[in-house]
């Protein structure tokens, strides 16, 4: 996953690896709670919406990895495994 710092003319892409989007997805959860996985998914559509699909894109894989959180199939204090 790359993300890019639009408007702000930087060339440079932040790279995130599955680890931090997983504790981004642990705080956002610890943060906002039962209502984390309906902000995702409001950013997923509101992004698609105005044409911005990498932002999108990395709401999804937030929003996920947040639905593995709160459904106790993913522990984000745990070793993460992927498949």
């Amino acid at each position: 996953m790359a993300l890019s710092k639009s408007g702000l003319d930087w060339p440079v892409k932040t790279r995130l690896t599955t680890g931090e989007i997983m504790r981004l997805a642990s705080d956002f959860a610890e943060e906002h709670g039962a209502d984390a996985c309906d902000y995702a998914y409001r950013a997923v559509v509101s992004f698609e919406r105005e044409g911005e699909g990498e932002r999108a894109y990395f709401w999804f894989l937030l929003l996920i990895m947040l639905g593995d959180i709160t459904s106790n199939k993913l522990n984000p204090d745990g070793l993460l495994t992927i498949h």
